[in-house]
């Protein structure tokens, strides 16, 4: 594979094996900023795209414990099935656990550090447009994809849709999607990414550190969507 820096982030996410977790390492934006190419992204990031690439060509691509699956050639019905279990599954776990580390952490510490306020807004802002985000997904736009492939895959043609062209629920979640990460940056750049005060207890270590997975999690979730599934819908509906 030629690992051109000229090539775009979203291609190179969904091509060669971890690289989500390689750009997650480095902070390159690889779901809603996915369009741009790797020196552009490189360029925003303040990093080099030297460094990048050899470890996309290294062991840290070569040699990680468990690979991401093959979603790019898998059916979109078992995509569909591991984004609900494995992503819509963590979302509805993790948001009530973090909104009780943020409520005990802001109760003790929003004194003397202000900032937890904020954060807080800025979650709940979130949890409330992901819960329904992912009620619209669950309910109306993955069942459709999934009687599309079924219809299609038995060479039927395209189911109508009452939404008119997939394009239409698409670009509204796509449009979501760039909302929640730009509360996911707000919350980075609130928390000093992520990194809790010297004198911090346990709690506020704790909700730092899961504020931070939530954050990876959505990445990937997003990435999936974005660059595999939606434009695989798309096509799909389109005969290509």
């Amino acid at each position: 594979m030629n690992l051109d820096a000229t090539r775009t982030v979203r291609d190179l996410a969904t091509e060669i094996p971890n690289a989500t977790r390689i750009f997650e390492k480095f902070g390159i934006d690889y779901c809603c900023g996915g369009s741009k190419p790797l020196q552009d992204a490189c360029r925003q990031a303040n990093i080099a795209v030297d460094d990048v690439l050899r470890s996309l060509e290294g062991e840290n691509a070569s040699e990680a414990a468990s690979p991401d699956p093959d979603f790019k050639n898998a059916n979109l019905a078992d995509l569909i099935g591991y984004i609900l279990v494995t992503h819509h599954g963590f979302v509805k776990h993790e948001i009530p656990r973090l909104k009780q580390l943020l409520f005990k952490v802001v109760a003790v510490h929003c004194a003397s550090h202000p900032e937890l306020a904020a954060v807080q807004r800025a979650f709940t802002g979130l949890a409330e447009e992901l819960t329904a985000h992912m009620m619209k997904e669950e309910m109306v736009l993955f069942p459709y994809i999934e009687k599309l492939e079924r219809e299609t895959g038995a060479g039927k043609p395209a189911p109508v849709a009452p939404f008119g062209s997939i394009n239409n629920p698409i670009r509204m979640m796509e449009l979501e999607h760039e909302t929640a990460g730009s509360a996911l940056e707000q919350i980075r750049t609130l928390t000093s990414a992520y990194t809790p005060p010297e004198e911090a207890c346990f709690s506020y270590k704790t909700l730092y550190s899961a504020l931070k997975e939530f954050e990876a999690d959505l990445h990937e979730h997003v990435h999936l969507e974005n660059n595999i599934l939606f434009p695989r819908a798309i096509a799909l509906e389109g005969g290509v």
